[in-house]
Order: C-alpha cells, then structure tokens, then sequence
C-alpha cells in the first residue's frame, strides 16, 4: 500500500473546535482505522486479521477518549496517572451527553474487542465473512461517532483512492454464524485431525457473544465445552444461544454499505446450578457465584463508607441493572448481591468521578425524602 495522503484541512462554518489533546487522540484513531482498512483490502493474506483487528481496536479507543476529552471527562486514573482502558472508556462514553454510545454500539466494540484479545494473546481463526461484517459495522459506527461527536464524515480523512472495503454485499448475521458452526462440525468429524483450527473458530464465535454480554471472556474450560457440544451433535441455538439475540441491519450497496448490529428476541439464557450440567457449553451461570459480592463488601473493598457507596451506586444506577445486581429469595430474607462488574463500575468510576460533588447531591435527594434507604426485613442494599 502506497504513503498515504495526507490528513485533509476541513474548512467548514461547522467545523468543531477541539482542544489539543483531542485533536491528537482523534489523529491517532483515524490513523489507526486508514491501517485497518488498507489490512482489508490487501493482497497478503499473511497477518491480516490480526493487523485489521488490532488497528480497528486501537482506533475506537483513540476515538472514544478523543471524544471524552473533546467532552472535558477525565480519562486518567487518579491514583496511577494512566488512561483509563477501552472498557472503561466505552462505559463512559455510554453515560456522556453528546456520545452516548447505545448498547448495540458497545457491543459491536466489545465483540471487535474480544477477537482482537485472542488474535493478540493467543490465536483464532475468523471466517472472511464475519470479518467483513464486523469492519463494515466498525467502519459505520466510526462515522456515526465523527458526525455525532464532530460533526465530520469518514470520507473525509480517506483518500479518494480507497475502495469499498468488499466488492461482495454482506450476509445475514445468521447465515455467517451458522455456516462457521457447520464448518467447526465439519472439522470436528473423526478423523479430520483438525482440532486446532475448530478451537480457533470456536474462540471467534465466543467472542462474538460480546455483542450480547458486556462481560464475555473467552476462556480455554469454554472453548472445551463448545467443542464436546459440538461433537454431540447439539444445534448452534443450544450451544450459542447469545447469538440468537444478534442481528445486523444492512442497508444500502456498495461505497454506501451501512451494517449495523442490533438486538432481536432470542432464546433466553437457563441459569443453573451445576457448570458441568450441559456439555453443550451454554455458558450457563450459578447466579450466588456470578452475584456474590455485598453491599458492604463492594464498600469496604472500595475504600469508603457504606452510605458514600450508596450514593455512588444510585449515580451509577447499578441497583436499577439486573445485569449488575440480583436479589435472592432465601424463605423471609431477601438479601441484595452484586457482582464482579458492578464492583469494576464502581472502582472505575472512582477514578474520573468527583466523590465529594456525588455524595452532596446524594444527601440533598436524602433530605429530600426521595431517596430513603431501605428499612425492610432482609433488605440490604446499603
């Protein structure tokens, strides 16, 4: 690929005037993402999935702390004095004005995310069809997040030269999932002694269930399940139901392909108590072990009084997520736990957040009487 050109001068009425900082993170990411596209579209198969991953990463974790910078929302930790990491920075852009990224958006970062983990850390194998949709939908969000943040368009940090990043319209999200997990069943077969590979290719649909889980990790005791389900026969919904919730909305042909993924009803999820119930590999939960954490746990972990973490988690809003907080119903008590990432939201959140400004607001709602802490039996959300 030749040099590329270099980045253009906008001169625009609408143009948005950026603080330094951000204007460099902002620089960085389209860097990034010129990388990633030239990767997609070049004749070398050699490394190319890892060099369109990591570079689609790197460029949504300079575009987001671009944009909570541009925002003026701290983006360092106090404590260490180094910025905050890309689910951290998602998490923040979720719950800044003017960024607001939706959930189907974090999950399209949180699934390029978890693929570029494995490609860096480990190995996978991506089928060039859910690689296609996966950079088609960065590609989209991308300018969603320059416009929405900016007020500029992709195409303008492009050279005229690049093309459409596949001459080929995507397929259904549905179609790509079942055609790999018939290609994973296919390798799987006795004989074929293509084990390795079908365990690359289950750690990418793994990952893909980001799109609907913000804690998805791709572990090998997972990849082993997957794979013993798979040569039982068990159907993709069985083993993956996650995914039945994943759709893409692609609209337009051509240089105007717009992919975007989106959240459909699906099978739902059967939480049990036994991990080893279902070799199907359903990455079944045993909800005490998921929620275990107390009230006063998280607060003494965290470093602050029980009624200052209160507050901090009604900022939050983590008593009002059920992926967050559960209660369980033991005969007349009913206490209130919570679970690794409630407590991650917290402890980062204390990184960028001013403690003092949210527990004085906290008291005012107290006083107020709209925000009384519980009194009831078995009750223990404080």
């Amino acid at each position: 690929m030749s040099t590329p050109t270099p980045f253009p001068v906008v001169r625009d009425a609408n143009v948005v005037k950026l603080r330094s900082s951000a204007r460099i993170l902002k620089r960085k990411a389209v860097s990034s993402l010129r990388v990633s596209v030239g990767a997609f579209n070049g004749v070398s198969d050699e490394g190319r999935a890892t060099t369109v991953l990591l570079h689609m990463q790197h460029a949504f974790e300079m575009l987001l702390k671009s944009a909570l910078n541009h925002k003026r929302v701290p983006v360092f930790d106090k404590k260490t004095g180094r910025s905050i990491g890309f689910e951290s920075a998602i998490r923040q852009a979720q719950q800044t004005d003017g960024i607001k990224l939706t959930e189907e958006e974090a999950g399209t970062l949180r699934a390029v995310d978890a693929m570029r983990d494995d490609e860096q850390h480990w190995y996978n194998e991506v089928d060039e069809g859910i690689l296609y949709v996966h950079a088609r939908a960065a590609i989209t969000l991308f300018d969603d997040l320059l416009q929405r943040v900016f007020s500029e368009h992709l195409a303008e940090h492009l050279p005229l030269r690049v093309l459409p990043l596949s001459t080929e319209a995507p397929h259904d999200f549905d179609f790509l999932v079942d055609r790999e997990y018939a290609k994973i069943a296919e390798l799987l077969k006795p004989g074929r002694r293509a084990g390795a590979e079908a365990r690359a290719r289950i750690r990418t649909l793994l990952a893909m269930e980001a799109h609907a889980e913000p804690e998805t990790k791709v572990s090998d005791k997972d990849v082993t399940r997957v794979e013993k389900g798979i040569r039982q026969g068990k159907a993709r919904a069985v083993v993956f139901p996650k995914l039945s919730n994943v759709g893409a909305a692609i609209s337009g042909s051509g240089l105007e392909v717009q992919v975007r993924f989106v959240k459909k009803g699906g099978l739902p999820v059967t939480y049990v108590a036994d991990s080893d119930v279902d070799a199907a590999a359903v990455r079944t939960v045993d909800l005490q072990k998921k929620y275990h954490r107390s009230a006063f746990d998280i607060a003494d972990k965290l470093g602050l009084t029980r009624p200052r973490a209160h507050a901090l988690r009604t900022h939050l809003g983590i008593d009002k997520d059920p992926n967050l907080t559960h209660t369980f119903h033991f005969g007349s008590q009913h206490p209130v736990r919570y679970s690794d990432h409630a407590f991650n939201e917290m402890q980062d959140a204390l990184k960028v957040v001013d403690m003092d400004e949210i527990w004085q607001a906290h008291k005012a709602l107290g006083r107020s009487g709209t925000n009384a802490p519980c009194t009831q039996p078995g009750c223990s959300t404080m």
